[in-house]
């Protein structure tokens, strides 16, 4: 069924005029690079946090111009500051499965107060090893990591309620919960697996995240997801596909019915029966990762249970809405009156009010049950459908005038239409397979407005090749007149799934240029080099270590012997912005150390032959950075060789230090 579907599609894509122009330079009006040209030393006007797709990390933009600017490593090792690689930051890896050093990060949420981007916190999920993590945006670090139990995929996350009380996520793949032993076949499929929401409940002065309950829903996909605000806040509204529940070649199997659903949850409701009583503790074994920023070191933790809700058995909090089949995208408008539902195979765009909704639960206007939870009739809920507006919806965003852009992966364009009137106001093609698209602030309440970002999943010709993989791409198209008009190609890295942008001003001021030495509590602190020394402790020797421009104590150590772990505890003195240090050993097999001005960060390295060991600063810091290296001997297992340590003499030392 689904390959005759897209059978259909592609050959009404083919058929439709103007959707892929051959010559995309006209598509450019004249004052465009005019539009995107930031001046040297002049500042962009919005961060944009993209996620990174399948290496696992979140990279930071300018627009709009298009400037990387920072990697922020999430889900995976990172060696370029031995993120995952160093003492400090490997328990952030850490799950119930062991360290796992990758994963697929689609989607992430800025924190709101009151419906509007605040630039406190970053929020960003984990696919694979189901994950969100909290990013601060002071330092731009990952600041906490928290596992997921009874969840078989974490795409449908991280999305926030409007003040932030929560992080919700729902599942990807439906599993047996407790992820048991079934066989793999239709009957067991419908018997024991099952999808869940979870409710991450967020302290609004730290950003602590704990999971304060799950609902466990029927076994279907939960695909993306936005709360309600304004009116419908206190629900939250779920995309959903394979409610067949098909267990194999779900490429047909999963688009036998003309509809799948958009679940509803009412939370404020869920939360009462937590409070009530009614949730069921259910054990699980789940990792709760967190960095100290005083020790700049990372813990974990195990947590040993969840609360858990039933909608089968707690009939009223949770409902269906019929919505064209296979929706990916479930979008709420910046007055939460507006659900828009994306069905891929659909040949127009539905949109819910949220008032007739909660009309047709109070008047009971359902169509049945689905798997014991009540179904609303489409009409009843429905505001209306966009005709004809292209092919293949998936993505919606919102800008401040009553509008709306949705992304259309077959017809490859962003189209513009009204929220009330449903009529389609303009289309602009984006040329090749558009994915996700972004209005900075357009999941809020009030939209910035000015910009859509097409992030495009198949980007040829677009840009100089590069072997079998082209860059990945993402589009800037202006929409603050009244027409869209494309702006700025820009390549990007990784697989751009969905992004988040922010103005600067929220963000800005408050970046920290240096942590306070002071207040370092990292318990093999240098705080000065007078604190440098070398101990052993059977076959472990611990480095206490300094760096500062241009010199590393001690920069000669002798007495180590092949086998010892050796740990490089390196705390960088500088109290000056933008000064970081590196530090590698030749022959590491690991990343090096980037250790920020007042930071301190440990290298491990068990030397397996004889020798004399370089280690350097990796990142240049001054002039005389070349200069700044020593030397590690390592001798045979047993020697009698004394451990000794030391950088210069007392009078170059003085020297050093008088200069």
């Amino acid at each position: 069924m689904k390959s005759n579907w897209l059978l259909l599609i592609i050959a009404a894509a083919i058929a439709m005029p103007g959707c892929k122009m051959k010559n995309t330079a006209s598509a450019v009006s004249g004052d465009a690079a005019a539009r995107t040209y930031v001046a040297p030393g002049k500042y962009d006007e919005l961060y944009n946090f993209v996620s990174g797709g399948f290496n696992g990390q979140v990279s930071v933009y300018g627009l709009p111009s298009g400037r990387l600017l920072k990697l922020i490593p999430v889900f995976s090792v990172n060696p370029e500051n031995g993120y995952g690689y160093s003492e400090e930051s490997k328990p952030m890896l850490q799950t119930s499965h062991g360290f796992v050093p990758w994963d697929d990060q689609h989607h992430l949420a800025l924190s709101q107060t009151n419906g509007e981007h605040d630039g406190r916190w970053l929020f960003a999920n984990a696919n694979n090893s189901p994950r969100v993590a909290r990013i601060d945006l002071k330092t731009f670090k990952t600041m906490e990591i928290l596992e997921l139990p009874n969840s078989g995929g974490n795409h449908s996350s991280p999305f926030l309620t409007e003040n932030t009380e929560y992080v919700i996520a729902g599942t990807r793949f439906s599993i047996p919960i407790g992820n048991q032993e079934s066989a793999l076949d239709n009957a067991s499929y419908k018997k024991n697996f099952k999808s869940t929401a979870s409710f991450i409940g967020i302290d609004k002065n730290t950003g602590h995240m704990q999971v304060s309950f799950q609902i466990i829903l029927p076994g279907m996909d939960l695909d993306l997801s936005r709360a309600g605000k304004g009116p419908s806040h206190g629900w939250f509204f779920f995309s959903t596909y394979n409610t067949e529940q098909a267990s194999t070649l779900l490429e047909v199997n999963a688009s036998q019915k003309d509809k799948d659903f958009i679940v509803a949850v009412n939370w404020k409701k869920a939360e009462e029966y937590v409070k009530a009583g009614k949730a069921k503790k259910m054990a699980a074994g789940y990792y709760h990762n967190t960095f100290n920023e005083e020790t700049h070191s990372a813990t974990s933790e195990i947590i040993k249970e969840v609360l858990t809700l039933d909608p089968e058995e707690l009939k009223d909090f949770v409902y269906l809405i019929p919505c064209p089949k296979s929706p990916h995208g479930c979008d709420v408008d910046p007055s939460g009156e507006y659900i828009v539902g994306s069905g891929k195979l659909a040949a127009l765009i539905p949109v819910f009010s949220y008032r007739k909704f909660e009309k047709a639960i109070a008047d009971k206007a359902f169509e049945g049950e689905y798997n014991g939870i009540p179904v609303v009739k489409y009409e009843a809920a429905l505001h209306g459908e966009v005709k004809k507006p292209g092919l293949g919806p998936l993505h919606t965003e919102f800008d401040a005038s009553g509008n709306a852009y949705t992304s259309f992966f077959v017809s490859s364009e962003i189209v513009k239409w009204n929220i009330k009137s449903l009529e389609v106001l303009d289309r602009v093609p984006t040329y090749y397979s558009i994915g996700h698209l972004m209005v900075p602030g357009g999941d809020t309440k009030k939209p910035y407005g000015k910009y859509v970002v097409a992030y495009n999943k198949i980007t040829k010709d677009r840009y100089l090749p590069t072997g079998p993989e082209l860059a990945q791409s993402a589009q800037l198209y202006a929409i603050d007149g009244e027409k869209m008009q494309l702006l700025l190609d820009f390549p990007t890295i990784g697989e751009p799934h969905y992004a988040q942008a922010i103005p600067a001003e929220k963000i800005k001021a408050q970046s920290v240029k240096f942590f306070d030495i002071a207040k370092n509590k990292h318990p093999y602190l240098s705080a000065g080099e007078k604190a440098t020394k070398v101990v052993r402790e059977g076959n472990v020797v611990h480095v206490y270590m300094t760096a500062i421009r241009s010199h590393l104590t001690p920069d000669n150590i002798e007495g180590v012997q092949v086998g010892d772990e050796v740990y490089f505890h390196v705390t960088n003195l500088e109290q000056d912005w933008d000064i970081p240090h590196g530090f590698a050993v030749k022959h590491a097999p690991n990343a090096e150390l980037l250790i920020m001005p007042g930071e301190t960060n440990t290298l491990k390295f068990v030397p397996a032959k004889p020798g004399v060991y370089p280690f350097y600063c990796t990142d240049f810091c001054s002039a005389l950075h070349q200069e700044m290296q020593g030397y590690l001997r390592v001798s045979p297992k047993g020697s009698s060789v004394p451990l000794k340590w030391g950088t210069g003499t007392e009078d170059t030392a003085r020297a050093v230090a008088a200069r």
